[in-house]
């Protein structure tokens, strides 16, 4: 059938690789074809079938009864896979495990795993002026000793760009936090309430000393979302 379409567009004025290009075959197939003495399929196709590894109905009932028995009922199947394989026993792989509570519904989070829960976007803030947006973090330093490192705590004007206090410590700690920040707002003379400072959720940040100064220093805390490093300015 492609041979004779060929034939008829060639006939009415088309050109044979074009014709070829739109059945998706090249003119080298065609002579191949022209010159065969049968275009009948020689080909035997594969010499033999794959086996068909598919869980069969008692197969997928022991896995639901070894994830549903009271040792593995809190577990999840990346965990309940090697205790079996410590055991000498394999039943099927972790994907597969999971394939299976999938198709009958219980596929939930096993243990003390929490829900995952979305977290509000932070309010935005604008920095239209010097001094009334800061962000501030702490970042490593390294020491001449291998494997032991500085804290610089540094504190940035997000408008001017501006850095407004910086300090160096061997740990982090939000007394240190709330020393620095004192100490920019002393040095600039910030007004009370007309400062946003904002930061990560780091335990320094969201201490309860540090809290206390910006509360009493009358500056507005702003935080960024759990694992969204977008929010931290």
């Amino acid at each position: 059938m492609a041979m004779v379409l060929i034939n008829e567009a060639v006939q009415a004025g088309a050109r044979q690789s074009k014709a070829c290009a739109v059945l998706g075959l090249t003119c080298r197939t065609l002579r191949r074809w022209r010159a065969a003495e049968s275009l009948i399929d020689r080909r035997k196709g594969a010499l033999r079938r794959p086996c068909y590894h598919a869980l069969g109905v008692a197969e997928k009932e022991e896995i639901l009864a070894t994830c549903n028995s009271p040792e593995y009922q809190s577990l999840p199947p990346s965990q309940i896979v090697p205790r079996l394989a410590d055991k000498g026993l394999y039943l099927a792989s972790e994907s597969t495990f999971y394939r299976v509570l999938r198709e009958h519904g219980q596929a939930n989070r096993r243990g003390r795993a929490q829900p995952p829960r979305t977290v509000p976007k932070p309010h935005a803030w604008l920095a239209s002026a010097p001094l009334k947006t800061w962000s501030w973090d702490i970042t490593f330093l390294p020491t001449a000793v291998r494997g032991q490192f500085y804290r610089l705590y540094m504190v940035m004007d997000v408008y001017s760009r501006m850095i407004v206090g910086w300090e160096i410590h061997e740990d982090e700690r939000a007394e240190h936090a709330a020393m620095l920040i004192t100490k920019a707002c002393l040095r600039h003379r910030v007004r009370q309430d007309a400062l946003v400072l904002h930061a990560d959720n780091g335990s320094p940040m969201k201490g309860a000393t540090m809290l206390a100064t910006l509360q009493r220093l009358g500056i507005v805390p702003s935080f960024s979302r759990p694992a969204v490093s977008d929010d931290n300015a």
